[in-house]
Parts: C-alpha cells; sequence; structure tokens
C-alpha cells in the first residue's frame, strides 16, 4: 500500500518531545514518524500540499509531488526506521496539531536547557 504524503523533518530531541505532546492529548493525533538510523532527526508524515505553507522555524517539510510512499514493516527512506509504524499510528498528522505540538516542544527544551 501506498500513500501520498509529505514529511516535516526536525531534530530529534524536539520531535521526540512533540510525539510526547501528541501521545497525551485527547485525540489520536500522531500519524507515522520515522527516525533515522544515526538518531539526528524525525521525520513525521503529514497530508500532502503541506509543504507548500509550512514555516515552522528548525523544521523542514518535504513535499513528495504526489509520488506514493509505500507503507510496509519496512520505511521508505533508506537509512531510517520506524518510531511510529503503520498499524500503530494513523497514516498523517495533522499539520496544525504538529505546529502547536512542535512550538511547545520548542519552548519545553528551551526552558529546561536554561536551567542548567
Amino acid at each position: 500500500m501506498e500513500i501520498s504524503c509529505d514529511v516535516v523533518t526536525v531534530p530529534a530531541r524536539q520531535g521526540l518531545e512533540a510525539v510526547d505532546i501528541l501521545r497525551r492529548g485527547t485525540a489520536e493525533a500522531v500519524g507515522l514518524v520515522l527516525h533515522d538510523d544515526g538518531g539526528g532527526t524525525l521525520g513525521f508524515l503529514v497530508p500532502p500540499g503541506t509543504a507548500e505553507a509550512w514555516d515552522v522555524p528548525g523544521s523542514t517539510c518535504t513535499g513528495t509531488d504526489g509520488r506514493g510512499t509505500p507503507l510496509a514493516p519496512e520505511p521508505p527512506v533508506e537509512g531510517s526506521d520506524w518510531l511510529l509504524p503503520p498499524g500503530e499510528a494513523d497514516l498523517a498528522t495533522d499539520p496544525a496539531v504538529l505546529r502547536e505540538a512542535l512550538g511547545e516542544a520548542a519552548r519545553m527544551i528551551k526552558a529546561a536547557d536554561s536551567c542548567r
């Protein structure tokens, strides 16, 4: 099975905080999430077209130009693995909900770092 999606990539620390925030929410808000094998970034699958208007500092959103992404036990990007794989999450994360979670995560990280 393939889905059409864009991918929002963020630093792993902020992405993991955002996943926690989304999973604590009242709805099943978090979709499929990839992490790279080096552990430096997370990629959130979001609906196609998100890249056109994505403007969250510290992240990038890559469009797939309508190409499908295979949903299989193996991740669609070489050198990555599923953090939240197909079958354990909705297909895509709502971009507005992700934007809020990433902002909250960034504020939490800034506050934690300022306490050191």
